[in-house]
């Protein structure tokens, strides 16, 4: 049965706003595009040894322009952000004692702390961790919303791993996706996308002060 629209609104409105969401969710899927088109290169430049700083600090920022310039989430979804079973500061918590456990658990087992850790590692690996959230819990875990929180949680996940394996290996992929799964779980459970990169940075930063 079709159905009538709201009271004020013509027809030519309706379609109107069918195309410009349309036009949106367009736009949204070729920054996602981007976004995995930048990473994989990102990744191939470092493994190739050839990536300057000043050529990670554009790839980053890249990233982070086209992760932050369209909405968090789709329209449906805002309620399902209001109802986010944790507070984020709660959320935040629990990621920062798991990374600070796996930390304690490395230092036991690997190396002191290194000498060659500068305010320029610390600030690029924040950075990094930053626009990579950006990306994995905010475009991309916006756009799968849409088909559902456990399809968004697990699906950036995956990507996440996945799009690790050029530089660390398909051995590592067990460990990325874990780590994927947590920060996607914090995402959900804290309801922003900031939960999440506090965390990764805070993962970042313990990784190379070993």
């Amino acid at each position: 049965m079709p159905v009538d629209p709201p009271p004020g609104m013509r027809i030519s409105d309706r379609g109107r706003g069918d195309g410009a969401a349309a036009a949106a969710a367009a736009l949204s899927w070729a920054a996602v595009a981007v976004g995995f088109v930048l990473l994989l290169g990102r990744l191939w430049l470092i493994r190739e040894g050839a990536l300057s700083p000043p050529m990670l600090a554009v790839v980053f920022g890249a990233l982070a322009a086209a992760s932050l310039a369209g909405p968090q989430d789709p329209p449906s979804a805002t309620a399902v952000r209001a109802r986010a079973p944790l507070p984020p500061m709660a959320a935040m918590a629990l990621g920062a004692v798991a990374v600070g456990g796996a930390a304690v658990a490395r230092a036991r087992s690997g190396p002191a702390i290194s000498s060659r850790t500068t305010l320029v590692v610390v600030v690029a690996v924040v950075g990094a961790a930053i626009a990579e959230e950006a990306f994995f819990r905010r475009l991309l875990y916006g756009r799968l919303l849409r088909l559902g929180p456990a399809v968004a949680v697990v699906g950036s996940a995956l990507a996440f791993g996945a799009v690790h394996v050029p530089l660390h290996g398909t051995a590592s992929f067990p460990v990325d996706l874990g780590a994927g799964l947590v920060l996607s779980w914090q995402r959900w459970a804290g309801g922003r996308w900031e939960v999440p990169a506090a965390t990764h940075a805070l993962a970042n930063v313990l990784a190379v002060a070993r």
